[in-house]
């Protein structure tokens, strides 16, 4: 989901979804997309003149009932044009831990959660200089510092997006806005508007009309300044026609002076739309349950919502869009409670997503905006993990015969009830509530400290009788400590960020900390979500990656090329011949792109040489690669441990640590070798490939003699 879930989290209203025609989705558009003429994007005579980014919530490509056609193939129109005009890679991942938040972020700025400050989401806690911890959201707009408003003033100073060297990540728009391109941002984490608080107070100060107006009426200025905005080239005409403010990027590499941006509707849509009404793919004007204009809200982000704004902003001449289009798990109309496969309301919403893509690309191509000139990306943030018994009846398959669930809903599970009355344990301590769980003890005891070694030792052991299954489970399925945590890129740029240790559950538990005892059952089925995410688990780590578009190779259905998030945005920039002022953690994926559109040093026989080392590179530094796989399972072994005086923990973190310093050693320095390649400034020589790659492979046997 795009929010932190709560136990008791009620659902916001989205709007509701029925049959769209073509022609209602076009009412306020005169079918012609004036160009930008500054916007650079094309690469070797390639015509590119569009970029439109699609990041849905949850969506798979892959059955979760045998019976019961994915997500994908409810959607045809989608799936037949990736199939059909580029590739579609099924082979692709998330990073850890497998959130909205730092799965978005990720696959935007190319950079794991440990450098672009959000691993864990999508909130997380902090220390406080007296030992006790806080929550923050993960989602709150770029510069912003920390998002906790249960305090005045929080006491961690760091960014909301840190970087490691404590300072803010480079923003994922400057790289286009430098192009000359206005970059429109469609609720795409961060680079918006995400709230009503410290939001408006740091774009907007506390002494203007924003101000006040969230003051007094929140739910306006949600659907006012949340959610929507347009970050400005230099000689924006659509920017010029809005209430600008300054794009401030105050870390920005290689600076960033004189840029402005759009920031919410109530100053996007009149400078997109000429009677100032932004409409849905079905022809209405966008509004939230209100009626407000404007921002509909984070779940109310529907695809004919999103894909509205997104042609609408292509239409008035912005050239790059990035959109987030919410799941379709989740109840967005009138109903409430979780929706498993085949569900008739989990259908009817994925028929309305169909509905919405047929309009949008039916309404594009009459604007003349297509795969020959435009690239096309579209992603999910990961997958989820159904929680829920058999459906019935048995043969049920969603299309014909509905399915329905008796049994439905995550297993919550109280860890401080389940410590308590199962191990003795009443150590003080916060928790992240997730399927994978962040434990942060009180004091920020260090991983050697016996409080540490005495409470991982203990949650190791929780059980519960799993309500579904009616099977006794251990809860905690892995342990990361710290010295994994770094190997998993879930160490920030912020120390008061780091999690005692992480717990990745058996992915139908969502683990919270409640009351010290189990007088209310520690174990219980939450029936209104079903579908968990988060964890360290194939179902929740595998998604997909479609791309289309000039020098886009059409492979169809691949899953030949491992991949994951942080390669989206290198392989984006390669084909729009643009580059960023940092290196990624990410490769470009050649594989998919025509021998003619890959950058000069990756063609022929030296491409060969660059997939080799790319290839090899994945499986060291990813988040769900080879290396970390082996790294996590040495880390329980290790975190479950008993010896006297702790010594067989102690030194194999030890060697755990030391293995994962030469990791990162070595995969720096291919991650730079990579990106030198790709972006044309040294040639990478098959020797030097050989030799990197095998070094790789060399620490991925270490690893996975280790885990062994």
């Amino acid at each position: 989901m795009r929010r932190s879930k709560l136990l008791a989290l009620s659902l916001t209203a989205g709007l509701g979804v029925g049959m769209v025609t073509a022609g209602a989705a076009s009412a306020n558009s005169d079918h012609r997309h004036p160009q930008q003429s500054s916007c650079q994007i094309s690469a070797d005579g390639r015509d590119v003149q569009h970029v439109i980014y699609l990041q849905f919530d949850n969506v798979h490509f892959t059955r979760d009932n045998p019976n019961v056609p994915s997500d994908l193939e409810q959607m045809p129109h989608l799936l037949d044009f990736l199939k059909s005009n580029g590739t579609l890679d099924t082979d692709h991942h998330t990073p850890l831990i497998a959130h909205t938040g730092n799965d978005i972020l990720t696959s935007i700025t190319g950079l794991y959660g440990d450098r672009q400050g959000q691993a864990v989401s999508n909130s997380y806690r902090y220390y406080n200089p007296d030992g006790t911890t806080n929550s923050a959201s993960s989602f709150a707009y770029w510069t912003d510092g920390v998002a906790d408003t249960s305090v005045p003033k929080p006491s961690d100073s760091a960014p909301t997006m840190v970087g490691p060297d404590g300072k803010m990540a480079p923003a994922p728009w400057a790289a286009y806005t430098k192009a000359g391109c206005d970059f429109g941002a469609v609720s795409t984490a961060n680079t918006v508007l995400e709230n009503t608080t410290v939001d408006i107070n740091k774009v907007f100060g506390t002494d203007g009309p924003q101000y006040a107006e969230a003051r007094n009426n929140p739910a306006l200025a949600q659907a006012d300044y949340v959610g929507i905005g347009v970050h400005c080239a230099k000689d924006s005409k659509v920017c010029a026609k809005g209430n600008v403010s300054p794009d401030v990027l105050p870390d920005e590499p290689g600076g960033y002076d004189g840029y402005q941006a759009l920031f919410g509707a109530k100053y996007v849509d009149p400078a997109i739309s000429a009677d100032g009404v932004v409409r849905s793919t079905a022809g209405t004007p966008i509004t939230d349950s209100k009626g407000n204009p404007g921002f509909p809200g984070f779940d109310g982000m529907t695809a004919d919502n999103s894909l509205g704004y997104v042609a609408q902003m292509q239409e008035a001449g912005v050239p790059v869009t990035y959109a987030y289009i919410s799941d379709a798990h989740d109840q967005h109309g009138s109903g409430f409670g979780a929706m498993g496969p085949g569900a008739a309301d989990y259908t009817a919403q994925l028929k309305s997503y169909d509905n919405a893509f047929a309009s949008f690309f039916e309404r594009l191509g009459k604007d003349g905006i297509n795969k020959s000139n435009t690239l096309f990306v579209v992603t999910s943030d990961e997958n989820d993990h159904f929680v829920g018994g058999k459906p019935t009846p048995a043969n049920c398959d969603g299309i014909n015969v509905p399915c329905s669930y008796q049994q439905i809903g995550e297993v919550n599970a109280n860890a401080r009830g389940l410590l308590a009355t199962q191990q003795g344990v009443t150590t003080p301590f916060q928790v992240h509530a997730d399927s994978a769980p962040n434990f942060y003890l009180n004091g920020n005891p260090g991983p050697n400290d016996p409080t540490t070694r005495a409470f991982e030792q203990a949650w190791s052991k929780v059980t519960a009788v799993n309500p579904i299954t009616g099977a006794t489970d251990t809860i905690s399925s892995f342990l990361a400590d710290r010295a994994e945590q770094k190997i998993l890129h879930m160490q920030t740029g912020d120390p008061n960020r780091t999690p005692t240790f992480t717990s990745f559950a058996n992915p139908d538990y969502y683990v919270y900390a409640g009351a010290a005892n189990c007088n209310a059952a520690c174990v219980a089925l939450g029936p209104s979500y079903a579908w968990n995410h988060g964890d360290f688990s194939p179902d929740i780590n595998t998604t997909w990656l479609g791309l289309v578009g000039p020098g886009v190779r059409q492979d169809g259905v691949t899953d030949k090329v491992w991949s994951d998030h942080t390669d989206i945005r290198p392989t984006m920039l390669s084909l729009l011949g643009l580059t960023d002022a940092y290196t990624h953690d990410g490769r470009v994926l050649t594989e998919f792109i025509d021998n003619s559109a890959r950058p000069g040093n990756l063609r022929g026989h030296h491409g060969e040489d660059y997939q080799q080392l790319a290839t090899a590179y994945k499986q060291l530094d990813a988040g769900v690669g080879a290396f970390a796989t082996a790294t996590l399972k040495a880390s329980t072994r290790n975190v479950e441990s008993t010896s006297a005086g702790d010594q067989q923990y102690q030194a194999a973190t030890a060697e755990l640590t030391a293995l994962g310093a030469a990791r990162d050693a070595l995969a720096a320095q291919i991650a730079q070798v990579l990106d030198e390649d790709a972006f044309g400034h040294h040639r990478l020589d098959a020797p030097q490939a050989k030799r990197l790659a095998d070094q790789a492979d060399a620490l991925v046997k270490q690893a996975q003699q280790l885990a062994s």
